[in-house]
């Protein structure tokens, strides 16, 4: 069951909205303006915002900025306005889809299935999912839950390789040549190092993944399926 959150401060709409989407058998977190949908969006996973773009405190083209920069989810803006202006206003804010009030619900639902679809689809190769773990290969960043981490770029390759081929056993030398290249000066000691940093990262965050050492051989990573 997918997490809409739903912002906008016409209690009416909200109603409207939250009802048929309901309906349609998704969970709907609501927000009258785009500070209370941020604190929301701290505190629960969400699948995809949809925003009414004129509200107060913060209109909807900024809340859309502050999404699109801490959180991987698609975004529907809602608006009255027709204008190719505010259109362009809202894709390069980061928006992936523009619905025009009055709108028929049933169109926004074909919207909302059609961008989740797209999002679900995104490669294995740029998206690794597990948990509430998403290690995006495209941004660089590790997120889980509603924390974004930014990594060292070793270390980021470290995990996302071996995340990308879990319960899989790797030497030091093996990673080293795969991670930092066969020029690489160093030893296999830095492979420890970055290991160490990853664990120490990550094990008191999370448990939707371990880096496990096996004993003369080197390292492999274990982790929960989604």
């Amino acid at each position: 069951m997918a997490t809409i959150l739903l912002v906008d401060d016409d209690p009416n709409i909200l109603q409207l909205v939250r009802i048929h989407l309901a309906e349609q058998g998704y969970r709907v977190l609501q927000a009258k303006d785009g500070m209370a949908a941020l604190d929301i969006l701290k505190k629960e996973p969400c699948d995809l915002a949809v925003v009414d773009v004129m509200m107060p405190y913060m209109d909807g083209y900024t809340l859309t900025k502050e999404i699109r920069e801490h959180y991987d989810i698609p975004i529907i803006l809602l608006t009255a306005k027709s204008q190719i202006e505010d259109k362009e206003q809202g894709f390069q804010a980061g928006t992936d889809d523009y619905l025009v009030k009055p709108f028929e619900p049933k169109e926004l639902s074909f919207r909302i299935k059609a961008l989740l679809r797209r999002y679900d689809s995104q490669s294995d190769e740029e998206i690794l999912r597990f948990g509430e773990t998403i290690i995006n290969k495209k941004s660089y960043e590790v997120q889980i839950g509603s924390r974004t981490f930014l990594l060292p770029l070793k270390e980021f390759e470290l995990l996302s390789y071996l995340a990308s081929n879990p319960r899989q056993v790797f030497s030091r030398d093996y990673l080293i040549e795969q991670i930092w290249g066969l020029d690489f000066q160093g030893d296999e000691r830095t492979v420890d190092v970055h290991i160490k940093r990853l664990r120490e990262r990550f094990s008191k965050v999370t448990d939707d993944f371990q880096i496990k050492t096996v004993r003369g051989i080197g390292y492999m990573i274990e982790v929960q399926q989604s």
